[in-house]
């Protein structure tokens, strides 16, 4: 296993949705591990990005009319084509992002799932529903679920494959379009589930891949598309919920997070110890939902850190293509400079390095250790910043109380996760946590995967969910149609309208005692 070809990459990069190729510049990108030169991809502009709008525009009109279960069969194809090409995608993902293996194979997996989740539960979500009306038996109610039209995609690089593509699995489900603005680092992944997704049924202009910079591709989707889903930074965030709102368009975002784990004294702390591994360091930290502070109460303090430690010492940096490594590299030069930053900033300022705290450039040009720190305080950068990297910091705690108290002392509300001595103690204090998510005896992956519930944030975290039913519908526009029969609003002709205005209130009144009234 390596890195695709050079074929496979000029093949993925002729399926970008740019008019004429030959006329674009073009960029090179690398693998992320070794830093060699891999392909070189067109740059789109503003005039591609608009013009993948409009053929999207055209498809879509006619996608709306195929029946909800008809589409359905298509993500059912995809999900076993995802899987079937599982080794070829996991090449893809570590060669453009210099992830470990074992977290690249979190994207394929949540890919399949997504696509199965919704492709059996679309049809009944977005069926037609008869609702209570205003008269029994005289008001006959509907909500219809309508397509918005063109959904427009902004994807970012470290879940390249999966953010690209499932949050337009409900979209396209739902009867739109999308246009999908991927990272400019990692291109080639969005190309590479858009491939599969044309060979599993789905007509190629119905879901276009434009890449290209975010203030010229991206602009141009939130200035031409009816609806902008983005998966990013907090500041970029505000940016485009501005920008939508000026156009009175829906905006979904999921954004960064400072997420909290809470150790309490009884729980099992070796368990705790290893699954904190990968709370913190999946993707090389470089995770919205990845652990970044854990707060312990103080009779368990040190010896969970000192079993933390050591298994953070011996985690298993990698640059090979294969499932042996525990950790991979970061994803680019001024990453790793960020990281760096916050962790010199913290022992600067007085933090205790327990674990890791250096590059280790005799691995690769971008790798980092799987750090941790103790002794931080807030006047150091990682104490509130999101470092969004393969760092985090200890706090012991005197309490549980003060544990949800440090733990909701920040503007973000994306994740945590919750260690106790039994169920019923860690759902308690999950439930005072200001999260989206919590997740009890585990760090991120059961919330994430519980793809019936909705995914978000709160706060600077976010705005909207994704997952379960919210994160179909949000792509519809919701229709009420109401019939009144029998009888209209102005009453009987024969009866004076004083008289029926004086009979309403009783009418309401009698109504109570139905059934559902």
């Amino acid at each position: 296993m390596a890195a695709p070809s050079a074929e496979t990459f000029a093949r993925l990069a002729d399926l970008a949705a740019i008019t004429d190729k030959a006329a674009r510049e073009t960029r090179p990108l690398y693998e992320t591990f070794t830093g060699k030169e891999l392909a070189t991809i067109p740059v789109a502009t503003a005039e591609d990005a608009v013009a993948a709008v409009e053929r999207a525009r055209v498809a879509q009109k006619e996608w709306a009319k195929v029946r909800v279960a008809e589409r359905a069969k298509i993500f059912n194809k995809y999900h076993d084509l995802i899987l079937d090409r599982r080794d070829w995608l996991l090449d893809l993902s570590q060669a453009e992002t210099g992830k470990a293996r074992t977290s690249a194979l979190e994207e394929v997996i949540d890919i399949a799932m997504t696509s199965r989740y919704y492709a059996r539960t679309a049809a009944k979500t977005l069926e037609k529903k008869t609702v209570q009306g205003l008269f029994p038996v005289l008001t006959k109610t509907t909500v219809n679920y309508r397509p918005k039209g063109v959904v427009g995609v902004i994807s970012p690089w470290n879940y390249p494959m999966t953010l690209a593509v499932s949050d337009a699995i409900p979209a396209l489900l739902a009867g739109n379009a999308v246009v999908v603005k991927p990272d400019s680092q990692t291109p080639f992944c969005a190309l590479a589930v858009a491939e599969i997704l044309y060979e599993a049924g789905l007509p190629k202009d119905l879901f276009a891949v434009v890449p290209g910079p975010g203030s010229v591709v991206g602009t141009a989707l939130v200035e031409s598309c009816d609806y902008i889903m983005f998966t990013g930074s907090t500041e970029t965030g505000r940016t485009l919920a501005e920008q939508c709102g000026r156009r009175l368009i829906g905006f979904s975002a999921e954004l960064g997070g400072k997420n909290p784990m809470i150790v309490a004294k009884g729980a099992d702390l070796n368990h705790v110890a290893d699954a904190a591994v990968r709370a913190c360091f999946s993707n090389s930290g470089q995770l919205c939902i990845s652990i970044e502070r854990i707060y312990v109460e103080s009779d368990a303090a040190d010896e969970f850190t000192a079993l933390f430690s050591d298994k953070v010492r011996n985690m298993a940096l990698t640059a090979e293509y294969d499932l042996a490594g525990d950790m991979g590299s970061l994803i680019s030069e001024s990453h790793l400079e960020t990281v760096k930053r916050f962790v010199e900033d913290a022992v600067e300022k007085g933090a205790t390095v327990l674990a890791g705290g250096k590059a280790r450039p005799d691995l690769g040009p971008l790798f980092f250790e799987p750090t941790l720190l103790t002794d931080v305080t807030p006047e150091m950068m990682v104490y509130r910043t999101e470092t969004f990297g393969p760092v985090v910091s200890i706090y012991p705690v005197a309490s549980i109380d003060e544990a949800i108290e440090q733990a909701n002392d920040t503007e973000y509300g994306l994740n945590a996760s919750v260690w106790a001595a039994n169920e019923a103690d860690g759902e308690a204090i999950a439930e005072r946590i200001n999260s989206g998510t919590a997740n009890v005896n585990e760090g991120y992956g059961p919330a994430w995967a519980s793809y019936g519930a909705p995914m978000g944030g709160m706060g600077a975290s976010g705005m909207g969910r994704r997952h379960g039913a919210e994160g179909l519908t949000k792509f519809t526009e919701v229709q009420t149609v109401a019939t009144q029969r029998l009888l209209d609003l102005g009453g009987p002709s024969w009866l004076d309208q004083k008289y029926f205005s004086a009979a309403l209130p009783w009418a309401v009144r009698a109504m109570k005692y139905l059934p559902g009234r």
